[in-house]
Parts: C-alpha cells; structure tokens; sequence
C-alpha cells in the first residue's frame, strides 16, 4: 500500500533489509535463516512485513525455488547499498580501525572456489585491510611460509600426513568424478586426469588404484580445476575430487562402477606464529567461513 503523500515515508529494517539480500543470494528460505539465526518462519514474516511495506512482491514462489521478481532486483542494489553504508558507519565507532597488508596462499581448488566469498565478506567488515592472495600447490606454499613470504596458508594434506603447525579447517572425502552419462571409468586401461606432483588428491588416487590392481593411463593433466573439470565433463577421463566439488554435470563413481574408494583428505591453515592483529582477523575470518560450511554446505 502506498502512503498518502502528506505522511512520512516508512522506514526500512535493515535487518529484514539483511534477510532479504540472504534469500536473494542463496535462493532458499531456509538456508537464509540459517545464515542469518532466525527459523524460516520468522524470514517468512521479515519478508512479508517487507511487501507490506513497500507494496509490491520481492520474490516469486513455488514449491522447488525462491527467484527475485522485477521490484525484487531493484530493491536488492538498493539494500546491498545501505547494507554497506551502514557496516561503514558502525565500523568506524564498534570495529578497531585495523590496517595492515595480509599475505595468504592458497591452492588453486579453494582459491577459485572459496576464497571469492571469504574475500568479499572480510572487506566488507575489515575496509581498511588488504589482502594479497598468492595461487600455488600446497607443497610450494608450505615453503613460502617457511620463507615468511606468506602469513597465512591453506594447504590440502592426505589423510595420512598433516603439516606442522597446521590447524584442520575440513576434512572430506576424496571421490572418483565422473561426467553425468559418460563412459569413461569403463574404459581399459582406464584414463584419468591429475593434478601435478605433490598433490593429496593425486596421491591417493594413485594409491587406491594400485592398490586394487586397476591399470590406468594419465590422459590429462593440469595444474587448475578448470581444466580437470573440462576433461570430466569432455568425458575424456575420471578425475579425483573431494565430493564438495562435485558439480551437476557430474557424478560419484562408486566400487559398484568399478572405481576403488580413495579416502579422506584434510584441507589445513597454517598462521606465522608471530601473527599481527591484520593476520589473526583475516585467519578468524577463514575459522569462521569453514565452520558454516561443516554445519550447512554451503560457503
């Protein structure tokens, strides 16, 4: 309903505004109020109190998905706008005014799927900090902290070693990939696609293989998930990846397709012992990240 014009304008709650942004981000009711600590049903009348408010629908409904509606996008800029302005302003009297540069490494895996999300949301609350990110294998960013290149890293261990002084974020499954309908884990000898030396996904790979006796030929090979994903869905070979990675496109192969299980693998941060207060906030933020994504799924 719109308000007569001799009267205020209402006021917008930028904590509906906040449940709002969750829901139009993660496209699910649910998962929103995870994200924000109510229960559905409370989302549920944030957002009803907020098409009551502004007169129109924000989102269209139905029984498998949540999609913005026209007004639903407009308003979306506008509420990631006062959203920022407001965590600017409250940081400025609440948040230490913390300044500094933070060197972090990361594999190539979390670095294109992780660390968007963490970066944004950390300069979101940390304006003031820079981040240098630095893309390697885990064995050469295992040396770069020994070196004090870096102050923080993530490493992929295999379930069997962990390096010193490495704190776990998450420890998952390694599973055989595969494309959705593809023939390629039938194939003799079988193909597969691998990461470089020094790789805990590549390691136990190889050492379930043998283990089982399976004759296989390294048909691809690259140093980036993209192109490990390119040969997966190509069906032009199978491919060790933690099962988080698993994307539509593609399927679990399982010892009933013939493939032998491959076991766990931790991913670990290491912090340089001499951590600044930049350092500690980046690698909180990191703890924090990991922690949601153990209890939902979802970074």
């Amino acid at each position: 309903m719109n308000a007569p014009l001799n009267h205020p304008l209402p006021l917008l709650d930028l904590d509906v505004l906040r449940t709002f942004v969750a829901i139009a981000e993660t496209g699910s009711f649910t998962t929103a109020a995870n994200a924000v600590f109510r229960t559905p049903s409370a989302v549920s009348m944030q957002i009803k109190k907020l098409e009551d408010i502004l007169g129109r629908s924000v989102f269209a409904r139905d029984a498998r998905s949540v999609t913005l509606t026209t007004d639903g996008e407009m308003l979306l800029g506008y509420a990631r706008r006062l959203l920022s302005i407001n965590r600017e302003v409250v940081s400025k009297f609440i948040i230490p005014d913390i300044v500094g540069v933070v060197r972090l490494g990361s594999p190539d895996d979390y670095g294109e799927r992780v660390l968007p999300h963490v970066l944004k949301r950390f300069a979101q609350s940390h304006p003031s900090i820079a981040v240098d990110v630095t893309i390697d294998q885990s064995s050469n960013l295992r040396r770069r902290m020994d070196d004090r290149a870096l102050d923080i890293t993530l490493l992929t261990n295999s379930y069997k070693t962990s390096a010193l002084g490495a704190e776990v974020l998450l420890t998952e499954p390694i599973v055989w990939a595969g494309a959705k309908g593809g023939c390629a884990h039938l194939r003799e000898p079988l193909p597969v696609s691998l990461w470089e030396e020094g790789c805990a996904w590549r390691a136990g790979a190889l050492e379930a293989l043998g283990r089982e006796g399976r004759n296989y030929r390294v048909a691809y090979m690259s140093a980036h998930t993209a192109g490990q994903r390119a040969a997966i869905m190509a069906d032009l070979a199978v491919a060790p990846l933690p099962r988080s990675f698993l994307g539509n496109d593609m399927v679990e192969l399982c010892p009933k397709d013939g493939m032998p299980d491959i076991g766990t693998y931790n991913l670990a941060m290491v912090v340089a012992p001499d951590a600044s207060a930049p350092v500690k906030a980046v690698a909180d933020h990191i703890r924090a990240t990991f922690e949601v994504f153990r209890e939902t799924g979802k970074f």
